[in-house]
């Protein structure tokens, strides 16, 4: 791998200019194509063959409708009035009127005659169907003439809020906080390296590789599923380790330049060391987001897959478009000789913060591996009270249509008005169809955690009814998900007896399958991640006691980046400081994408420091000399790396995405974890602690094994003795001359 990775860069920088014209045309023709064949994004979350999806299904078979675009107008009455009063109730009906008039509007319906009138009559609700299919855009001007229409209600001093999905509001392409996380991500950068150029090297590749990943799926997802999450979710672990990868490469050229090795050659070198890294970990992070798929949830599989995508852009830019950059910008990239960046590269600076603290970890080793661990494991105790469920409506913030659609439907019907569960019979004959649902809506009656239950409704072939169910609770509630569980146990019976198929669905129900599975596969996933990590850093380090501790303190960061989620999201910690736009459970994604990036991540972090600390240790035989001089190599790149990660990651918190913002705080929180309390601080106190021992690996087991170089160092080593062979080679064959 070193060998062809010095290859690679050796021809980046000779061929440098043709190489930067190859990716811009690479790059120009991806985004060509995404704008001239562009797709769409889904938005379901669904298990195909769950049993509640399955019977979903079934009733859009049996009850088809027309499939168009349509929206929901929530009205309530000032304080002190109905809208059943005679002046606001003819004021309503002229309102739905003038709504059902307006051009590209197919049917308005009436809420007295569905029921959506609530019980104290001051609040009603209104369905709105557009002459458009469903998920396309209505146009502007019929939205507006829309909410035009119910100004005589608003004149009343009445409230009508526009909701649904035609009155969706689309957030902007980029957040500021994701330009502030960048800002700041730049200004680590400036620090670490004490050059704007050194600096925007990594930023720029990032960048250009989250472009043409972003362009790529708005292209696939014309031909592909892509869920509407997974771009967010690539642009943000393609940003934050696209600058990473980069990073650890400039790096290391930087210390090549520094120490007077031509530029050509140290884009080279550079390409093979840091790069070996850069390969190992990035297959590492796309291997475990590739895993995903593994939970048999396409909406997972989707974000997995696009992420791995971003990530693998990542490796690419930093491998085939950096080494270009970098022969552009030839000696410039050279630390000033005197200054602070060329004398901690000489290593002739005093030693950094990063090599003081792993000093002082090494002195104490037994103090703090106990306090650490501790301190890690009360982090992780709020775990244990984690809840998952899918988001809907009640988790949009409190200033968005939507939310408050949700809040006033719940109020004035009840928190399960906003989560309707169906009750599906099937079967050969009219008549035998209605007995059966006769007999369910019988069991449904005295059942407990039900508001309501709808007359039965027959499909118009008779082969198939329906009962509408409106819950006590609100649909992510634990009360609702027991009562799904109930009602099959419940009507399990009626289906044996009357031979008939029976099965709760609706969109509450398919939600509640999609999050069991997800929260199932969340301890296999764990295994495989564990068994994985255990496999790879053997193999990486040769060392039976460096993978074991490396993952359990994995193991320990994520319980305490899920237990901070907790105490946040949940319990209401900083909510407020954070701008949580609703407590309660967490979304049922966030588990299982956290563990797969933190392993990713964490692995990132143990390679690039280990590595370190192996290669001295190869060289000296002292224990704690590696330790020192591995941290001297490398502590000041992962802190930097680490900081970069935590903006990145914390820019899109700000951006208050309810199905975004509890992964990134919980990444953000984990890298923080991981970087600085596991790997800077109880990795170097169990390497202190077992000297010699950290790199035992049985006799037989080596053998087994085979012999992998991280960075390639050894690789390089050789081709420099075969060079040095060579050299005296040559000169012991030129003749010798002789003086007479």
């Amino acid at each position: 791998m070193a060998g062809f990775l010095y290859r690679l860069g050796a021809l980046g920088a000779r061929a440098r200019y043709r190489i930067l014209i190859g990716w811009a045309v690479i790059i120009g023709a991806v985004v060509m194509l995404a704008i001239l064949f562009p797709g769409t994004f889904e938005s379901s979350s669904s298990v195909p063959g769950s049993p509640a999806q399955t019977a979903y299904t079934k009733m859009e078979r049996h009850f088809a409708g027309p499939e168009s675009q349509s929206a929901r107008v929530v009205l309530r009455s000032p304080d002190g009035a109905r809208l059943t009063d005679p002046a606001l109730g003819r004021t309503l009906e002229r309102v739905l009127a003038d709504t059902g008039k307006v051009p590209g509007v197919t049917a308005v319906s009436d809420p007295a005659d569905a029921g959506m009138i609530s019980p104290d009559g001051r609040t009603a609700v209104a369905d709105v169907t557009f002459g458009v299919a469903a998920g396309t855009d209505v146009a502007p001007a019929t939205l507006a003439a829309v909410k035009a229409a119910g100004a005589p209600l608003r004149a009343a001093g009445a409230r009508v809020v526009y909701a649904g999905d035609a009155f969706q509001e689309g957030g902007p392409p980029v957040h500021p906080g994701e330009v502030i996380g960048l800002l700041v991500a730049l200004a680590v950068l400036i620090i670490t390296f004490g050059s704007l150029m050194a600096a925007g090297l990594p930023l720029l590749t990032a960048l250009i590789g989250v472009a043409g990943t972003t362009a790529a799926m708005i292209g696939l997802s014309a031909v592909f599923g892509i869920t509407d999450n997974a771009p967010t979710l690539a642009l943000m672990l393609g940003l934050a380790v696209g600058i990473d990868y980069a990073l650890f490469i400039v790096s290391r050229h930087r210390g090549n330049l520094a120490a007077g090795m031509p530029v050509a050659e140290s884009v080279a070198r550079a390409t093979a060391t840091a790069g070996s890294a850069v390969v190992f970990a990035g297959a590492t992070v796309v291997i475990a987001l590739a895993g995903l798929s593994v939970a048999g949830v396409p909406t997972l599989s989707s974000m997995g897959f696009a992420s791995a995508a971003a990530v693998a852009a990542a490796v690419l830019m930093s491998l085939g478009l950096l080494p270009a950059l970098m022969a552009i910008a030839g000696r410039r990239l050279a630390p000033k000789p005197g200054s602070r960046a060329a004398r901690r590269l000489t290593e002739t600076a005093r030693p950094s913060l990063g090599v003081r603290w792993i000093g002082g970890v090494a002195r104490r080793p037994v103090r703090t591996l106990v306090a650490g661990t501790l301190l890690l494991l009360a982090m992780a105790a709020p775990v244990t009270q984690l809840t998952l469920a899918l988001t809907d409506e009640g988790s949009d913030p409190k200033t968005a249509a939507s939310r408050q659609a949700y809040d006033m439907v719940a109020e004035a019907f009840g928190p399960g008005a906003n989560g309707p569960l169906v009750v599906l019979v099937e079967g050969s004959g009219k008549a035998q169809v209605e007995r059966t649902a006769a007999t369910v809506r019988d069991r449904l009656r005295d059942m407990p955690g039900i508001a309501s239950v709808t007359p039965v409704d027959v499909a118009g072939s008779g082969s198939a009814a329906r009962i509408g169910i409106v819950p006590a609770h609100g649909p992510t509630s634990g009360e609702t998900r027991k009562l799904v569980t109930d009602l099959r146990a419940a009507l399990a019976p009626v289906s044996s007896a009357t031979g008939q198929y029976v099965a709760v669905t609706g969109l509450t129900a398919v939600s509640i399958d999609v999050s069991a599975k997800l929260s199932g596969a969340i301890v296999p996933f764990a295994v495989v991640v564990v068994g994985l990590s255990l496999l790879l850093l053997m193999v990486a380090f040769r060392s039976i006691a460096i993978p074991v501790k490396a993952t359990a303190g994995f193991l320990l960061s994520v319980g305490a980046s899920l237990g901070a989620t907790v105490a946040v999201f949940q319990w209401g910690w900083l909510s407020g400081l954070l701008g949580v736009p609703a407590l309660g459970p967490v979304g049922s994604f966030m588990p299982i994408i956290v563990m797969a990036v933190l392993f990713g991540l964490a692995m990132d972090y143990e390679v690039f420091l280990v590595s370190a600390v192996q290669e001295d240790y190869g060289r000296h035989r002292d224990a704690h000399r590696a330790l020192i001089t591995g941290a001297r190599h490398s502590a000041r790149v992962v802190t930097a790396a680490a900081l970069i990660m935590i903006a990145v990651f914390v820019g899109f918190v700000m951006s208050h995405d309810p199905d975004i913002m509890p992964i990134a705080f919980a990444l953000a929180v984990g890298i923080l974890v991981d970087a600085f309390l596991v790997r800077m601080t109880l990795v170097p106190a169990a390497l202190a602690l077992l000297g010699d021992r950290a790199w035992w690996l049985p006799r037989r087991l080596a053998r087994f094994l085979p012999k992998v170089d991280l960075e390639g160092s050894g690789a390089i080593a050789a081709d420099d003795r075969a060079d040095d062979r060579a050299d005296d080679r040559e000169r012991s064959a030129e003749p010798v001359p002789v003086h007479g």
